[in-house]
């Protein structure tokens, strides 16, 4: 009997595709299939031609670019020396993530399909092309493209003889189980991120610890948003970027969030463990350090204050002894009770911390081996770099405004990582930030006496910012900026910068503040007051124009 072996691969930005792959790894084991749930690109792409059945489930970003973890293989997909038939032994299907208020909808997933087809595969179903614009969001396609799905994998590989599909009211083992150390075990040292010696660039397995310099606010006291210039110190971490480069920056939760869930969930937060996988050949997660502290794996790994998604309610409702409690939760999991959820979790944009205050006897309730399952990790935010090497050697600046909003909720929502960086002051010490650097999508023109246009309201000044200041210091006199924000006196970042480069000659600048006067005026009434010029630098300039909002 053929072995029945699913690889299911998926190329994530924002946590959705991984979420979506790890569900269809679920319901494989269910149906006792062995399954690996991996991302793009940490798999080995040489042994993809001997695989049997993959699942690809990915997600499309920007202008139909794929994610950051499927970037390797998508290059080797499109290699032109691959061999027509080389993926012939290959049944597959493809499951897309997308937005179709993009105009690339789902770009990526369909090329996906085409090349493998291209390459031999046989499809075993058609592209699913899941909708985040839809009602019920991309589950509306998922559903029943997941049941069309099973239908043709069991018919190729029907169940063992004697075996049933294990029943979802049987909860399955964790990924990883916690095995906690003697008292006495010293904590590790690596829970207070220490400056890691600098072996390779930094990136996101190997960030670098960045001293924070200064972090000043940019906005009148009077002004409702609260708008920060960070400057953090990158000396000897051999870094190196240009204008239009993105500064990832990894979060962490506040010690108040923090206590709160381990007061909730009765757990010791300065208790030792190490984290063993129950399948072998299960890599551990690479970002947590072994052993490690139930205060180190909630402050810096579990993003509890992320809204949740479905399938947290689908495993907590297992862990549930409160029948009212489980009757939510199994409505919240299931196909028909999607508006509920999106009512309860999106709208008001709820955490997860939150929920699991809602629903106290299953919290108490849950195991600490299955935190990892439960909730995902904090996601790197990314920010554009608003200064120049150039100006400002060995330091990064940022440009960032809090997140801070209302909803029908009583308490504000909050942003984790601004909320965290606008509390951080160098007064407190040795205050320390985890970074990398991005290409950024920005890219300047090479040949100086190319004109620049730079469209910038608000903080989507910052990257121009840094485009003005490298072009300055090589001398370069063809800027123009348009920035827009409500008021002169509130929230016009960076003026004196602005102004000094006016009177020395090297910015032509033009401002429009929409709430100083009766009517609005916006970047917009600027340019086209100022058509004339903009049209004389691209029809004779040849200038370039760049937009950031």
């Amino acid at each position: 009997m053929a072995e029945r072996k699913l690889l299911v691969l998926f190329g994530s930005q924002t946590g959705t595709a991984q979420d979506t792959a790890e569900r269809i790894g679920r319901e494989a084991t269910r149906r006792r299939l062995q399954c690996r749930v991996e991302a793009l690109d940490s798999c080995d792409l040489a042994n993809l031609i001997h695989e049997p059945l993959v699942v690809f489930v990915c997600a499309t970003t920007g202008q139909g670019d794929p994610p950051d973890n499927m970037k390797m293989f998508w290059r080797f997909l499109f290699r032109k020396n691959l061999p027509p038939g080389s993926l012939c032994q290959l049944d597959y299907a493809v499951l897309g993530l997308g937005d179709s208020s993009y105009p690339k909808f789902n770009f990526v997933a369909k090329k996906l399909h085409k090349r493998v087809l291209q390459l031999g595969g046989n499809p075993l179903l058609p592209v699913a092309l899941g909708d985040d614009q839809h009602d019920l969001g991309p589950d509306a396609v998922i559903d029943p493209w997941l049941v069309a799905l099973w239908d043709k994998i069991l018919a190729l590989y029907p169940l063992p003889p004697g075996l049933e599909i294990i029943s979802p009211d049987t909860r399955l083992p964790p990924k990883y189980t916690l095995h906690y150390l003697p008292e006495d075990s010293s904590p590790p040292k690596g829970d207070l991120l220490q400056p890691t010696a600098p072996r390779a660039v930094p990136s996101e397995l190997h960030p670098f610890t960045a001293p924070v310099v200064s972090n000043q606010r940019v906005t009148a006291q009077s002004h409702f948003q609260d708008v920060r210039l960070i400057e953090f110190d990158i000396t000897g971490s051999g870094i190196t970027f240009s204008a239009g480069d993105v500064v990832m920056i990894q979060p962490q939760n506040c010690s108040e969030d923090v206590q709160q869930f381990c007061q909730l969930l009765r757990l010791d937060p300065d208790k030792c463990f190490v984290l063993k996988p129950t399948e072998p050949g299960t890599s551990l997660p690479p970002l947590l350090p072994q052993p490690c502290t139930v205060r180190h794996l909630v402050t810096h790994y579990l993003d509890i204050s992320c809204v949740p998604r479905r399938s947290f309610f689908e495993l907590l409702s297992c862990f549930s002894t409160n029948e009212l409690e489980r009757e939510k939760l199994q409505e919240f999991s299931s196909a028909q009770g999607q508006e509920e959820l999106y009512s309860y979790c999106n709208r008001p944009r709820r955490t997860t911390l939150e929920a699991l205050w809602d629903f106290p006897h299953t919290t108490c309730a849950i195991p600490a081996d299955y935190l990892l399952d439960l909730i995902p990790r904090i996601r790197p935010r990314a920010f554009s770099i608003a200064s120049s090497m150039l100006a400002h050697p060995d330091r990064i600046q940022i440009l960032m405004a809090v997140v801070q909003y209302k909803t029908r909720l009583s308490k504000p929502r909050r942003g984790l990582c601004s909320t965290w960086l606008a509390s951080l002051s160098p007064e407190q010490g040795d205050v320390r930030v985890p970074l990398w650097v991005k290409k950024g999508g920005l890219k300047f023109p090479a040949d100086p006496a190319t004109p620049v246009i730079m469209i910038g309201p608000g903080t989507g000044v910052a990257p121009f910012r840094a485009a003005i200041q490298e072009r300055v210091a090589q001398g370069r006199r063809g800027n123009c900026l348009f920035f827009g924000c409500r008021q002169k006196s509130k929230d016009f970042y960076c003026q004196a910068e602005w102004e000094e480069l006016v009177a020395k000659g090297f910015l032509t600048l033009f401002t429009a503040f929409s709430r100083d006067q009766e009517e609005k005026v916006y970047v917009q009434h600027r340019i086209q007051e100022n058509r004339r010029l903009v049209w004389e630098l691209l029809s004779s300039g040849n200038a370039h124009v760049y937009l950031a909002g």
